[in-house]
């Protein structure tokens, strides 16, 4: 007698003797003769009584199909396999008309859930038949039944769930001072230790691509100038053992001298010393140069991940103050403001200034000028982002400013927004850590499920019991991840695991990365605070201060659950301010289909990213600082601040710098400027219309529009997904007053 059923997915369920006779009447109602339920049931009682303990779903409808074709009621067998070959059909035609998709490169949501991959290459096209198969797998046989069921019920998204089965992270914080020191190795041979500002800047480059295909994430330095400085000393000396031999005499005196800055300057007037210390000077900082060119555009065009996608890769920097230091800045940044090859901005590395008070941000700091200069590039190239060390939340109690190493005690953030820095497991610091994984939740349907309960209070009460419910959800989910992924060892990762995780250096290749990874976090993230606000209470919390008001004690609360869930799991749990790109159209979707079209919550393509004030509501810069600043400090995890600014800011740079002092003056911890650029392909021409389809100088119509999408820029918007689009058109500007 049959008692358990294995489905095709692989679970094991009980069996039920009514889902038999439920599809032999169905059989039975499409034929001419009907139904005949004495004949139905004695099938589904011959079938369940002469079958196995446990048997397939296949066996088991193999089974009915013998017991139809001995009855006398042949027609009904007809129709019941007629129909199992119709369901086995649709079964595959879904995967069919996706891979079609795929195949014949159409523009949707799958082949444009990430703008910064090109699905239309061969590499990119197998990606993306790799990621929509191995997705399902996870489901059926990764996720808990619970978990499984706030996913297809659109409440809660797995992040880069095609990634599940490999084990690997999301990202990490590259000690690249160990890498230039010691050299690596990544499976294929080994890499020595720099000696030359060209070689560290080629390391850097094939630490961020190798890691890159270790991860599922980005890759992100934290202190680039403090990394690199030490080879302009070394190069500088090497230029001046150049003109020992030249001259044939000993020049050893000018190795270490004092050097004030690296600073270009004609040679003409100086004579002795002087001149062979500019001569040195001048030819070092020409290799810095170029050096920072050749890792910009390494970036650029360096693939990763199967040839189909440049690697999401980020630099901090700003706050060394020696000479050295400062070279490395103002050469990243002049080759940052000059652009790559004809001249055009460069998407990667998402670049991030590290403003500290005392360092470079008061005109009495030392690198006050390059500061400036950041700003200056920023209005033209859209980087560097600015990362403000002295909100409270970013300081370090060790900080020093006379430590020379200060940097291991200063906040560094990833890319879009990704931040790492406390730590219950090790030292508090961004380095050689990283995030393991994130989900998000829709709050946004968790108030639509309220809306209907008549009381606020009542309403407001049941929608803080659904977001319980689903944090515990949450919480578990990220557990289960990361208990899946302790079960890796570390010759999986050869570099991430061999150089860059903290404490890696403990781990043999056979050893599991359970004894280290606890050292990253694991992401709670959340989407559509606005329209969760306006399902609530009617407006979002940039229009209201009593949606401001809950709209803090919801992040609040996530707040308080996420340190809860820390000590429940012992992980470090954290609250992320999603960035959503593919899922703020993916939760409106389903959303809608059940709820309608509900006006300020799904009446447009996508939810607003986090807790941002919607794109579309007319405020001021100041107001929109004011709205979105508390949640930084709630929002550990990551975040992000962005202006809307007009006009051409390649004029105005102080725009820029004003938005750092907003940054400054409410205590928010990251945040950038946008801006339109539109650059003419053929001939380099720039302008920031608010569209350009035609070359005014050229008559070309191949125009690269930048646009920033999330946290990072794309060279144009046709590898936009539609939700970021409808997003991209409802930008407003925030006028500054």
């Amino acid at each position: 007698m049959i008692q358990t059923v294995v489905k095709r997915d692989g679970r094991i369920v009980g069996f039920n003797e009514q889902k038999i006779i439920t599809a032999v009447r169905k059989a039975m109602l499409h034929t001419e003769r009907g139904e005949d339920m004495d004949l139905v049931h004695q099938i589904a009682d011959h079938v369940t009584v002469k079958g196995k303990s446990q048997m397939t779903v296949e066996e088991i409808q193999d089974a009915v199909e013998v017991e139809l074709m001995d009855s006398a009621r042949k027609d009904v067998a007809q129709k019941y396999i007629a129909y199992r070959n119709q369901r086995s059909i649709a079964r595959k035609a879904k995967t069919r008309a996706m891979f079609l998709e795929i195949i014949n490169i159409k523009s949707n949501d799958v082949t444009r859930e990430n703008a910064n991959m090109n699905a239309d290459t061969p590499a990119g096209m197998m990606m993306k038949f790799a990621s929509e198969t191995t997705k399902p797998f996870v489901d059926d046989y990764l996720l808990s039944e619970d978990v499984k069921e706030a996913v297809r019920n659109n409440y809660l998204h797995i992040h880069d769930k095609d990634y599940y089965p490999t084990k690997s992270l999301t990202c990490v914080q590259h000690p690249l001072d160990r890498i230039l020191r010691e050299g690596f190795s990544a499976g294929h041979g080994a890499s020595r230790p720099a000696k030359r500002i060209e070689t560290a800047s080629i390391l850097g480059c094939i630490s961020l691509e190798t890691a890159q295909n270790e991860m599922h994430g980005g890759q992100a330095i934290p202190a680039f100038d403090f990394y690199l400085a030490p080879y302009v000393r070394d190069s500088f000396i090497e230029e001046v053992k150049v003109l020992e031999e030249l001259y044939g005499q000993d020049f050893s005196h000018l190795y270490h001298c004092k050097i004030t800055d690296y600073m270009s300057r004609p040679l003409e007037g100086l004579q002795g010393d002087a001149r062979i210390l500019q001569h040195a000077v001048n030819k070092t900082v020409a290799r810095v140069h170029q050096s920072m060119e050749a890792f910009i555009h390494n970036m650029n065009t360096i693939h990763s991940r199967g040839g189909n996608q440049v690697v999401f890769s980020s630099i901090n920097y700003g706050t060394d103050t020696s000479a050295e230091g400062r070279c490395i800045i103002r050469e990243v940044l002049r080759s940052t403001y000059e652009g790559v090859g004809n001249g055009e901005t460069a998407i990667f590395p998402i670049q991030i200034w590290k403003k500290k008070r005392g360092v470079n941000y008061l005109p009495e700091d030392r690198n006050y000028d390059l500061y400036r200069y950041a700003c200056k590039v920023t209005a033209r190239r859209f980087f560097p982002n600015f990362i403000n060390l002295d909100a409270t939340f970013n300081r370090h109690e060790a900080w020093c400013a006379d430590d020379p190493e200060r940097y291991r005690y200063e906040t560094a953030t990833m890319g879009c927004r990704t931040r790492v820095f406390e730590n219950r497991f090790g030292p508090k610091t961004s380095i050689g850590r990283g995030n393991i994984s994130f989900s998000t939740i829709n709050i946004v349907r968790l108030a639509i499920e309220c809306r209907s309960i008549e009381s606020e209070e009542e309403r407001i009460a049941a929608f803080f019991a659904s977001l319980d419910a689903m944090l515990e959800v949450t919480a578990k989910q990220l557990h289960e991840r990361l208990e899946f992924q302790k079960t890796a060892f570390a010759k999986q990762f050869p570099l991430v695991m061999g150089a860059l995780w903290l404490g890696s250096e403990s781990l043999k290749p056979d050893d599991t990365i359970a004894p280290i990874i606890n050292q990253g976090t694991l992401g709670i993230g959340f989407i559509g605070l606005a329209e969760c606000l306006v399902a609530l209470t009617g407006k979002h919390h940039g229009e209201s201060a009593e949606a401001q008001e809950l709209g803090l004690r919801i992040v609040t609360y996530m707040r308080d659950r996420a340190n809860d869930f820390s000590e429940r799991y012992q992980h470090n749990y954290s609250v992320l301010a999603t960035p959503a790109e593919g899922l703020s159209g993916k939760f409106t979707r389903g959303d809608r289909k059940k709820y309608g079209v509900i006006a300020g919550v799904t009446d447009r393509d996508y939810y607003t990213n986090s807790n941002h004030v919607p794109v579309y509501y007319q405020c001021s810069a100041r107001h929109k600082a004011e709205v979105e600043a508390p949640y930084h400090e709630l929002t550990r995890g990551g975040h992000i601040f962005y202006v809307e600014i007009d006009g051409d800011a390649t004029h105005n740079p102080e725009v820029i710098m004003r938005v750092v002092d907003m940054m400054d003056r409410y205590n928010m911890g990251y945040g950038s400027v946008n801006h339109n650029r539109n650059r003419c392909m053929d001939c380099g021409y720039e302008n920031a219309a608010d569209r350009l389809d035609v070359c005014p100088k050229c008559g070309s119509t191949r125009i690269d529009r930048l646009q920033r999408i999330t946290g990072y820029l794309v060279g144009t918007t046709d590898r936009w997904n539609n939700a970021k689009l409808a997003e991209l058109n409802d930008r407003v500007i925030h006028s500054e007053k």
